[in-house]
Order: C-alpha cells, then sequence, then structure tokens
C-alpha cells in the first residue's frame, strides 16, 4: 500500500495581532495554539490552502 505523505508544520509567530480569519484558520484548521507546537497534517490540496493562509506565522517541513 503507498504510503500517504504528511506535512509537519510549527507555528513560530504568535496570532494576537492577527485578524479572526488567519487566527481562526492556525486554532481550528491547523490546530495551532501556542507557539513551537508542532503538528502532522496530510500533504493534500486543503492543507496547502490553510499553509498558505498563514504562511507569515508557521514553518513547514514534509
Amino acid at each position: 500500500m503507498a504510503e500517504k505523505k504528511t506535512v509537519t508544520i510549527r507555528l513560530v509567530r504568535s496570532t494576537i495581532h492577527s485578524p479572526k480569519k488567519v487566527r481562526a484558520v492556525a486554532h481550528v484548521g491547523l490546530q495551532l495554539r501556542k507557539i513551537d507546537q508542532t503538528t502532522v497534517r496530510p500533504d493534500d490540496a486543503s492543507t496547502r490552502g490553510m499553509i498558505d493562509k498563514v504562511r507569515h506565522l508557521v514553518e513547514v517541513t514534509r
């Protein structure tokens, strides 16, 4: 069976002064609430869209 691709996302900047939509993507969509918190998500179009929305706040590794 083929291994599914994943992406590791780490929050490196605070979401305090970010707009509500950006904060919602980070907190609800990517499940990142604290600085240096990491999450592993599937590498698909919806995840890439969320990463693009908060690209100034996160660090992404494959």
